[in-house]
């Protein structure tokens, strides 16, 4: 698990202290991953047992395993950045512990009993991978809804009702409209699914369900980084499969 989604899993938990010494250590995780806990208070103004609860709130038995994690993650990433095809294949490796960690049996039962579901991306590969989710589940007879546009969402929303499900694809998912839309999700009791980016952002910290994809950039021949959609891809022919074999067991289920 990256830091990002170990901060998305317990964002709710943390106070305004909290939320500010995430932003200094996220503003400069290199020299802030090595520091005695008495320098990052320093660092950040805060007492020594500040920064202590905010290691706990983050499910850190102590600061001392959070600094741990934090270089276990850098030695991690640089690893993945030594071999372009060895850095895909070790980001498949972290989606697939990922989606393992994620109720997807409770997910795809969240689609299956869904009125209605939408799908959206925020850009124009999500919106290829949003028209594939929709293609791919039309071979099971389930019909999504594909939104194209902001304006076509945001009016869309505000038709939802607690019985639909929406389906957002954000590679950052840190788009500033995404805020209005996801409040307005909440006041109309609609549940949705996130799928982002491993980094700490607003859709997923918010979402019902929250899939990730760990896409590395490596750099291209130019020096120019280049960021891959492909696991988007990935993701929801995985997600289609654990669909299908629950319809699978559901059908094999006795009825009484």
């Amino acid at each position: 698990m990256r830091f990002e989604e170990v901060v998305n899993k317990s964002y709710d938990k943390l106070n305004e202290n909290d939320r500010y010494i995430l932003k200094i250590i996220c503003a400069d995780k290199p020299a802030c991953r090595n520091l005695p806990i008495h320098e990052l208070a320093e660092r950040c103004n805060v007492s020594r047992t500040t920064i202590l609860r905010f290691a706990q709130k983050l499910g850190f038995s102590g600061y001392a395993e959070f600094k741990v994690f934090l270089n276990w993650e850098n030695e991690a990433k640089e690893e993945l950045l030594q071999d372009n095809v060895q850095g895909l294949y070790k980001d498949i490796a972290v989606m697939r512990k990922g989606m393992d960690a994620v109720a997807m049996k409770a997910v795809c039962r969240m689609l299956l009993q869904a009125k209605r579901v939408f799908v959206y991306g925020t850009g124009a590969a999500q919106q290829d991978v949003a028209k594939e989710v929709q293609r791919t589940f039309m071979a099971v007879h389930k019909y999504l809804h594909v939104i194209e546009g902001e304006t076509e969402l945001q009016n869309a929303v505000g038709d939802m009702c607690a019985d639909d499900v929406l389906f957002l694809i954000s590679y950052s998912g840190s788009k500033l409209f995404l805020r209005d839309v996801v409040h307005q999700l909440q006041m109309n009791n609609v549940s949705y699914i996130s799928l982002t980016n491993l980094t700490h952002n607003f859709l997923a910290q918010h979402a019902k369900y929250s899939l990730y994809i760990p896409a590395t950039p490596f750099n291209l021949p130019n020096g120019e980084p280049f960021n891959s959609t492909v696991l988007l891809f990935l993701s929801v022919d995985i997600l289609f499969r654990e669909y299908v074999q629950l319809l699978d067991e559901l059908t094999a289920e006795p009825s009484f």
